[in-house]
């Protein structure tokens, strides 16, 4: 098995995933893909996006839509299956999990007479994301999984090989 690694992936980012690899054997080059971060050569019509945590992909949904719409639909036109993995842990094992995540970016500390206090910010919350997610999936064929982040590479592994 060769899984092509994208070139944009961070090697500080991803050593435990390279070691993983590398523990079964698995050969793996670096170079870009057209999407996503992951691509078993024995089938290039699934491919593997990876996400460090809810806040991330949060971040993509949100912050860079357009960008990220339009990668989901590159994979689309181009007939291959998205799948989205996404490394939050804490108890996010699915996308109904999502519905129920607190987003860290909900809350931030201003100072005002009287001192330091809480505020809510306009940051997306989980029952939203989970709702923008299932539209996500549904228009786009993409699909959303989760881990933890020890497991990461073990996950790639399996789901590209199970893709044969």
């Amino acid at each position: 098995m060769i899984i092509q690694i994208d070139s944009r992936e961070k090697a500080r980012a991803i050593t435990r995933i390279v070691a993983e690899f590398d523990r079964q054997g698995i050969r793996h080059p670096v170079s870009k893909l057209m999407v996503g971060d992951y691509m078993n050569y024995d089938n290039p019509r699934l491919i593997i996006d990876r996400k460090q945590n809810l806040t991330e992909l949060c971040s993509n949904v949100c912050g860079q839509h357009e960008r990220f719409r339009a990668e989901l639909i590159r994979a689309m036109e181009n007939e291959i299956k998205l799948i989205i993995l996404c490394e939050h842990g804490d108890g996010i094992r699915c996308l109904e999990d999502v519905i129920w995540w607190d987003n860290p970016r909900g809350t931030k500390r201003v100072k005002g007479p009287g001192g330091w206090r809480s505020v809510e910010t306009k940051a997306m919350q989980g029952d939203v994301l989970y709702k923008v997610l299932c539209t996500m999936r549904r228009k786009y064929g993409v699909e959303f999984l989760f881990c933890e982040k020890q497991e990461t590479g073990r996950r790639i592994i399996k789901l590209l090989k199970e893709s044969k």
